[in-house]
């Protein structure tokens, strides 16, 4: 019982943890946080927080972690709450940009993740969240003949690419009215994607920017 006890209270402190120094990296960016600022506000010493983590830098690959599951949590609710596979896909890829311009999540994905862990890792990370989703969703397609057979890796990279960039860019951007352009353009470049019952490319209006 003593040792549930106390596994009890290890998750507690890592959850603590995680939630002020993902609060603190938001608000303020991870390189104006300290590990002192972090244990205060956690209320617990730094000898608890090395217990769960290295560094401060193994911190904030856990709190990455934790905000790629939210966004993956919340295009996956986008899409199940639809039906029709076209519109899942698409709804699923215009949430995504949704998601990317909360600020808590822009500064913690977008503009810490990749100058604090280094390109090649962020997009690693990336690749194993939100690419696998999204060549399950294409291999989908495919199979339903929603697309035109083609090789689903290539197509993945690039339409995670092209999301990224443009979460990227809204994570700099200060005019409001850019996500809404964005999404259009987005769903402009789905449509393309489409075939027909012939194998041509047909435009779908099941997802409008203005949704």
């Amino acid at each position: 019982m003593a040792q549930g006890v106390r596994a009890q209270q290890r998750e507690q402190t890592r959850r603590e943890l995680l939630r002020q120094s993902r609060r603190l990296f938001a608000d303020r960016g991870y390189a104006a946080v300290g590990l002192a600022e972090i244990v205060r506000v956690a209320g617990v010493t730094k000898g608890a927080l090395y217990h769960h983590f290295a560094s401060k830098e193994e911190l904030f690959r856990a709190v990455l972690a934790q905000a790629q599951d939210e966004v993956g949590r919340r295009v996956a609710a986008a899409a199940d709450a639809h039906d029709d596979p076209w519109t899942r896909f698409t709804a699923g890829c215009q949430e995504f940009l949704t998601a990317s311009t909360d600020p808590d999540l822009q500064q913690i994905m977008l503009v810490d993740g990749p100058s604090v862990l280094g390109w090649h890792e962020w997009r690693a990370l990336d690749e194993a969240a939100s690419g696998r989703h999204l060549a399950e969703a294409l291999t989908d397609l495919l199979a339903a003949g929603l697309i035109p057979p083609q090789p689903v890796a290539p197509l993945t990279h690039l339409l995670s690419g092209a999301m990224n960039e443009a979460a990227l860019w809204l994570a700099r951007s200060t005019d409001p009215a850019d996500l809404s352009a964005t999404r259009a353009a987005l769903s402009r470049m789905l449509d393309a994607l489409r075939a027909d019952s012939t194998g041509g490319p047909c435009r779908s209006d099941a997802v409008h920017a203005t949704r």
